[in-house]
């Protein structure tokens, strides 16, 4: 038996924020999402695995993202080739960034909704 990651979901509040930051500053390629789906939402490719954004409704109960950014709780992690041309990319965003440095390679940020995502360069 194989297993490989396929999605990794994440509640949003405002999914039209959470588009524009998924395909604005993350440049994901939004794909196709089957219409039959009754909550609003996106689907996003990301390498072999796709994100996928649903949009809750007040009430629901799908967890609470950290209050900061904390690398030894749950997050989602990309891999960049470039780990200094990241780091540049996001600051000059205005994103808030937990780094580390060029030899370790990771750093971490939050979207819009809070939840961490890591950043790790794995050269070429």
């Amino acid at each position: 038996m194989e297993f490989k990651a396929h999605h990794r979901s994440f509640p949003v509040r405002d999914i039209d924020t959470s588009i524009r930051f998924y395909r604005e500053v993350l440049c994901l390629d939004q794909i196709p999402r089957p219409e039959s789906f009754k909550f609003p939402g996106a689907w996003f490719q990301a390498g072999s695995c796709q994100v996928h954004l649903i949009q809750f409704k007040e009430g629901d109960d799908v967890g609470t993202p950290p209050t900061s950014i904390n690398p030894l709780g749950s997050h989602t992690a990309f891999s960049t080739l470039d780990y200094e041309e990241t780091l540049a990319y996001f600051k000059d965003k205005a994103i808030d960034v937990f780094e580390t440095n060029v030899d370790m390679g990771q750093m971490w940020i939050k979207d819009p909704d809070g939840h961490v995502l890591e950043f790790i360069a794995i050269p070429a």
